[in-house]
């Protein structure tokens, strides 16, 4: 892939590490973003059931010219989806919105109390079918992980959660790295909440780059993978623009030490345990 950065899925697959995420992208507006994403430079896509625009993203693809093999497509099992059966139905109907063959990760959305484990050993059976490159989960935090270890016999190669120094909790991380499971941030922007805040400038303001620049550098010089929603041109070229700088040690620790549990969704999978 041509791509800045990119990483080895613990399968062996390369996935770039910054992609474009489309959560709360509706219609023409999704299709719009992904077709500049794509000739700005993106490529991995991630996008789900539960967004609604599966479709606008296959159209994007498609009009892009872009090879198929230089792309790194993900999407992910609906809520209401879930248990085996309707997982395989749901998988088999993704595909025909995006109007692929396969897509290279498949991914359970959220963690669903009674469904996790007849989930999880469809998306085993897409995998052994070779009918998808990749399988992962989303807000799987630590114990979600370790109950997945209980019945697994394929260990997911993305854990895609909420993300950014504020949710920086170093035993989930470890949890994720003793597994070989690529961290992936969602909302790692924060939806634009917490900018203000004095480290955030102040690093922003040594390195000359926005606050969203220093939070999308601080995900990938930790080795996550980050995919920043956005639908605006400008700031879909300012997202991609990380590559000429790193972030010290020392900036990347004071980053880091902002960790206080503070979720921008408000959103807590525990409360499906």
């Amino acid at each position: 892939m041509s791509h800045p950065v990119c990483t080895i899925l613990n399968n062996g697959i390369e996935i770039p590490l910054l992609g474009l995420g489309c959560w709360d992208m509706w219609d023409k507006e999704c299709e719009t973003a992904v077709s500049a994403a794509l000739e700005i430079g993106y490529r991995m896509i991630d996008t789900a059931a539960m967004y609604g625009n599966e479709a606008e993203v296959g159209n994007a693809i498609k009009s892009s010219g872009i090879r198929r093999d230089e792309l790194f497509i993900q999407t992910k099992v609906n809520n209401v989806d879930q248990g085996y059966h309707s997982t395989m139905r749901a998988y088999d109907q993704s595909l025909r919105k995006l109007k692929l063959d396969y897509v290279d990760a498949y991914l359970v959305h959220w963690p669903i109390k009674g469904k996790r484990k007849e989930t999880w050993q469809a998306l085993e059976k897409i995998y052994e079918e070779g009918r998808v490159r990749s399988i992962g989960v989303c807000n799987y935090l630590k114990p979600f992980l370790e109950e997945l270890d209980e019945y697994s016999t394929v260990v997911p190669v993305i854990n895609q959660c909420e993300m950014y120094p504020f949710l920086y909790d170093l035993s989930f991380v470890q949890a994720c790295q003793d597994r070989s499971i690529l961290l992936q941030a969602w909302s790692p922007l924060i939806r634009g909440k917490m900018h203000d805040h004095p480290t955030l400038e102040m690093i922003s303001k040594k390195y000359h780059k926005t606050v969203a620049q220093i939070l999308l550098r601080w995900a990938l010089d930790h080795g996550f993978s980050t995919i920043p929603k956005s639908s605006n041109t400008q700031r879909l070229k300012e997202n991609f623009d990380l590559f000429d700088f790193s972030l010290s040690k020392e900036d990347l620790e004071a980053l880091d030490r902002l960790y206080d549990g503070y979720r921008a969704s408000g959103e807590n999978p525990m409360f499906m345990l």
